[in-house]
């Protein structure tokens, strides 16, 4: 699990290891992977358990990555699932995002998923099964104002799933690109802190979720097989709305896609209508108080 050591990674790790899984966790603070580590090890089923904690930033060194993951591999044997929870996020107006933080944020977010997937396949593909797990975001199905940075990245994982998907069928290893909402992690509290007005609106339209709810769903989903991995009403209706040419899982869920894809998509089109008017109301009462502001 990358980005194990706190948030949706941390509580991923813990679902697995209830599971009876042995668990590597990748991040780059080893305090916190140490004191992770700890915390997972209160859930273990059975005496073999094993958690290995690795520091490395797996956005930087493809090869440094490698080779951890090689190591980690020699270890605990070969990695059945891999789950890229790295991420991180800049909120704030396109004019007003740093341009480097578009850079940091593709290398972290993507670029960080694409390295250890890329050290693990070929052993998948020679044992002729795997699972890959990349934690997209809802932001990575629907753009969103103060995402211009988050959500490009978001996206790209989407496409980076679907062509891995296609490759990989054929050797029994199977692709999850999960899309969690809003949820109650140290960074979402982080991320809160900058949130430009309109993005704060925007949010409130939707509940906050609990880590392990969401970790939950997304070890369910993966174990299955199922390319999709959405969290509540919300979700099953993006899922549907943005399934495009995305993979399915079965033929119910190719169906209820063709059933459901007109009437959520009106119903989308209300969500799109009230977001647009929070950013126009917004940006009235903020030529309003400039206005004022000029005029004292």
């Amino acid at each position: 699990v990358t980005g194990g050591s706190s948030g949706i990674g941390k509580c991923i790790a813990i679902e697995c290891y209830k599971q009876g899984a042995f668990i590597t966790l990748i991040a780059r603070d080893e305090n916190k992977l140490l004191q992770t580590k700890k915390e997972i090890e209160k859930y273990s089923v059975n005496d073999k358990q094993v958690v290995l904690c690795i520091s490395v930033d797996v956005s930087k060194d493809y090869e440094q990555v490698e080779n951890v993951l090689k190591q980690a591999q020699e270890k605990l044997g070969p990695v059945d699932m891999l789950v890229n929870c790295a991420g991180t996020s800049v909120t704030g107006k396109f004019e007003d995002i740093e341009v480097n933080s578009f850079e940091r944020l593709m290398a972290v977010n993507y670029l960080g998923s694409v390295y250890p997937s890329r050290a693990v396949i070929a052993t998948m593909k020679e044992r002729r099964m795997g699972r890959i797990v990349f934690v997209s975001s809802q932001a990575g199905q629907l753009g969103l104002f103060g995402y211009t940075a988050y959500s490009a990245t978001k996206f790209a994982l989407r496409g980076l799933a679907e062509a891995l998907q296609m490759e990989v069928k054929p050797y029994n290893i199977y692709v999850t690109v999960a899309y969690p909402p809003d949820t109650d992690t140290p960074g979402f509290a982080e991320e809160s802190k900058t949130k430009p007005l309109e993005t704060k609106l925007i949010s409130e339209t939707s509940s906050v979720c609990q880590a392990e709810q969401v970790a939950r769903v997304i070890v369910k989903d993966a174990i299955q097989g199922n390319f999709n991995s959405s969290v509540g009403s919300d979700g099953y209706m993006l899922s549907i709305l943005t399934s495009g040419m995305s993979p399915v899982t079965s033929i119910t869920e190719g169906l209820q896609q063709v059933v459901c894809m007109g009437i959520f998509r009106i119903v989308g089109l209300f969500y799109l209508g009230s977001f647009d008017s929070i950013v126009r109301r917004c940006m009235m009462q903020r030529e309003k108080s400039e206005s004022a502001d000029k005029t004292e």
